[in-house]
Formats: structure tokens, C-alpha cells, sequence
């Protein structure tokens, strides 16, 4: 049963007890993220959570890795666009252990110049494994564009511009004006005691200041565009995109229904279309990318460069499709059984439970029962269907962006004539 308690400054801890488990995972969520970040602060809070791992007033960051390595622990930390998370996996036993030195990361880290100039280095070296990883790129290229100038268009990592101008003084004021206990909450699971959990936590986390004070934040707007990036690659990359929903959407388990037909998995439409029928891909899928307030619906695929023309256009005509017929009752009901089958099976370690009990905190402020997500997506209709994907694939809002070497070719407007 999943618990929650609130500690006298405001910061929430939440437990998903497992006795049957012998991990425990627990973590530190912080809401901010890259979208909180002005333009000339991008990558801050990335930089950030590199930094808590490079010692603290009593630690060394050798030390640090001794402790967790001595009792075969898992010590990491993940950066998005809304959250950052900073996390430990370890025996039940060692719970409490876990607890204090992450309280340690986290209220003691001393930021040494030092450090911050090496970490910058390793950071830098991020961004450019990420701009030489094409089909990760591509998802930023069509970040910047299709939300241009929207703080959710820009990189987590940030740009070398904006890292190469991050000193102490503003990771130390960024810091203490974005880590403050209404925005900080502790999620466990596993092989954990929520009462000692939270004795453990009002010890460690109760000096946490803040008045939890609200952001204001807009959704961005889209831009409708095709763009053709140069880049000398053997492979031609593809990101199509078009307007989405919001994590707290009511059509949100529609979305997820969708998204498996469409691109979900190997017996998708896309991945049995382009690939099984016609070999012109060795990878296409379709995602949701949803925040607090907003999102797009993707689609990526690989492809030859010679075949990029034939792969948009099958591509587009299976979305429209969709978008004009909804989904065959066969793959309704295949689409349903494959969500709350992966669901399940994604529940099954104390590391996943966590992040799930966090997610939901961040989003709906409350646990949300494996059975009512069950019976939402045993809810969803093909009208439904239809409706989003409406919305989804409407070509007055839709981008596209092509990575790869493709001289001379020109793509404009009228590619999204075979939407239908």
C-alpha cells in the first residue's frame, strides 16, 4: 500500500512498501528541470546534478563511490525536462545507510571550483556523444524547432555556449532558489518502513527551507516546418511530429492505446508496413512526449537515403489512416492487452515502483492504482481514437525534420499531402 507523509517544512515522503523484495530503492526528486531554465542558464540543472556527486563537506568523491560499492549499491541521478532525480538502489538492509549519504549529496556538496572546471569537460564530452548520436540528435533538432523558443525546446544538456558560461555563483543561486522543500519530495520502494523512513527523513531533509511557491509556466506553441539538416552519415534520419497532450489529459490512455498501434512494437502498423512488408527501415517507432501542460506525438525511422521519400509518405499515409478510420477492433483490443501487459511486467523491480509512485506525486499529486489505469485502458474507444489522432495529425501543425546527406533534396509544404 502506498503511503505518504509530510514533514513540518513541507517536503513529502512517499513509500511503497514490498516485503517480498530485498531492495530497496529510494530517491530524491527535485521538480525543476530544463524547462526552468532562461536560455542563458540552459544546462544548469544538469551541471547541477553532475556536481552533487563530486563531494561534500565530510566525503570525497572517492568515498562516496566506496560506500556504495561496498555493499554493491547503485548510486545515480537522472536530469528532465520537469524533474531531476537523485536515486540509490540497495539491500533493505542498507536503506538507512542510503538515506543519510544521499541527504549528504544533497545538502552538503561543496561545489569546488576545482571540480566544477573538470566537470565541465564531461559534460561538453555529453553534448558531443549527442550530436554524434544521430538518432538522439534528431529528437533535439526537432525539440528546437517545432517549440522554437520555448524553454521546452532546449537541450537538458544545454549548448557549449551556455555550459562554457556557467560559473559557481549561478549554480550556487540556481540551486538555492529551485531546491526548496515544497519542490522536494523523497519516493521509496521496496524492502522499506515508512514510519522509519520517515523518522530517518524529518532528520536529515527537516532543515530543507521554502515556501513550495508556484511556477508560472506556458505552454509552447508549434511550428510548422520542414527542415533538412546536412550532416555526412550513412544513414538518412527522420522525426515527424505533430501536436500532443498533456501528462494529466483525459485522453491520455487513448494516447497510449494509439501510440502502441501505431508504432508501439513489432506488430505495429509502422514497424509491419515499412519494415516487415517493405525493408526500408531497420527502425521506426512512434512516441508520447507529454508534460505538465502540453506535448507532441513523434514518429523516428532510419532509413537509406534514396528511401527517405517512400518512407515519409507510407509513413504519413498509415497515420491518416488513423486519423480517418481509428484502429481495427483486433488491434484495439491487441494495443489494450500489450499496454497492461508491459505495464506489469514493468513493475516487477523496487527501482521502477519508485519512479512510478514519483511520476505520479509530480503529475496527479496521488497514487494511481495499477487496477484504475487497467480499467482506463479497458475504457478507451475507437471514437476516441479518432479524436486524438485528429488533433495528432493535422498537417497545419505538424513538423518534420530530415538528418543525414541529403544534398539538393528540397521538401516543402505539400509533404503532408499524403496525410489524406
Amino acid at each position: 500500500m502506498v503511503r505518504k507523509s509530510v514533514l513540518h517544512n513541507g517536503v513529502r515522503v512517499l513509500t511503497e512498501p514490498m516485503p517480498q523484495m530485498v531492495s530497496a530503492t529510494i530517491g530524491i526528486w527535485v521538480e525543476n528541470g530544463s524547462r526552468y531554465e532562461h536560455e542563458r542558464q540552459n544546462g544548469v540543472s544538469h551541471f547541477i546534478e553532475h556536481l552533487l556527486f563530486k563531494g561534500t563537506k565530510k566525503r570525497t568523491a572517492a568515498q562516496i563511490a566506496e560506500e556504495f560499492d561496498a555493499v554493491g549499491g547503485v548510486l545515480n541521478a537522472f536530469t528532465g525536462k520537469e524533474y531531476t532525480c537523485y536515486y540509490a538502489k540497495v539491500l533493505g538492509a542498507d536503506l538507512k545507510m542510503a538515506t543519510e549519504l544521499l541527504s549528504d549529496l544533497f545538502l552538503e556538496s561543496v561545489f569546488d571550483p576545482a571540480e566544477i572546471d573538470r566537470e565541465r569537460q564531461v559534460v561538453l564530452q555529453e553534448i558531443s556523444q549527442a550530436e554524434d548520436t544521430p538518432d538522439d540528435f534528431i529528437h533535439d533538432l526537432f525539440n528546437l524547432n517545432f517549440w522554437r523558443g520555448h524553454p521546452l525546446s532546449l537541450p537538458i544538456f544545454g549548448s557549449v555556449e551556455s555550459v562554457n558560461a556557467i560559473d559557481r555563483e549561478l549554480l550556487v543561486s540556481f540551486m538555492a532558489d529551485r531546491y526548496r522543500a515544497g519542490r522536494v519530495f523523497i519516493a521509496a520502494a521496496g524492502a522499506v518502513n515508512h514510519d522509519g523512513l520517515v523518522a530517518d527523513c524529518e532528520r536529515y531533509f527537516g532543515g530543507i527551507q521554502g515556501d513550495g511557491r508556484g511556477e508560472l509556466i506556458t505552454p509552447p506553441s508549434e511550428t510548422v516546418m520542414v527542415l533538412n539538416q546536412p550532416k555526412e552519415l550513412e544513414q538518412a534520419h527522420i522525426c515527424i511530429g505533430g501536436p500532443g497532450i498533456s501528462q494529466i489529459d483525459p485522453l491520455r490512455f487513448a494516447a497510449y492505446v494509439m501510440n502502441t498501434a501505431v508504432g508501439g512494437g513489432m506488430s505495429s502498423r509502422l514497424f509491419q508496413e515499412v519494415r516487415e512488408k517493405r525493408g526500408r527501415v531497420y527502425s521506426i517507432y512512434s512516441f508520447i512526449s507529454s508534460f505538465l501542460d502540453c506535448g507532441y506525438f513523434g514518429i523516428y525511422a532510419g532509413t537509406n537515403p534514396d528511401w527517405v521519400d517512400e518512407v515519409i509518405e507510407v509513413t504519413l499515409g498509415e497515420i491518416g489512416k488513423v486519423s480517418r478510420e481509428g484502429l481495427k477492433p483486433a488491434e484495439l483490443a491487441r494495443a489494450k492487452s500489450q499496454l497492461k501487459g508491459n505495464m506489469l511486467l514493468g513493475m516487477e523491480s523496487s527501482d521502477s515502483r519508485m519512479n512510478r509512485l514519483a511520476r505520479n506525486e509530480i503529475y496527479f499529486r496521488r497514487d494511481i492504482p495499477l487496477e484504475e489505469i487497467a480499467n482506463a485502458i479497458d475504457s478507451v474507444t475507437n471514437d476516441q481514437v479518432v479524436e486524438l489522432s485528429e488533433h495528432c495529425f493535422n498537417p497545419s501543425r505538424m513538423g518534420l525534420v530530415l538528418l543525414g546527406d541529403l544534398k539538393g533534396r528540397e521538401l516543402g509544404s505539400q509533404v503532408w499531402s499524403a496525410l489524406g
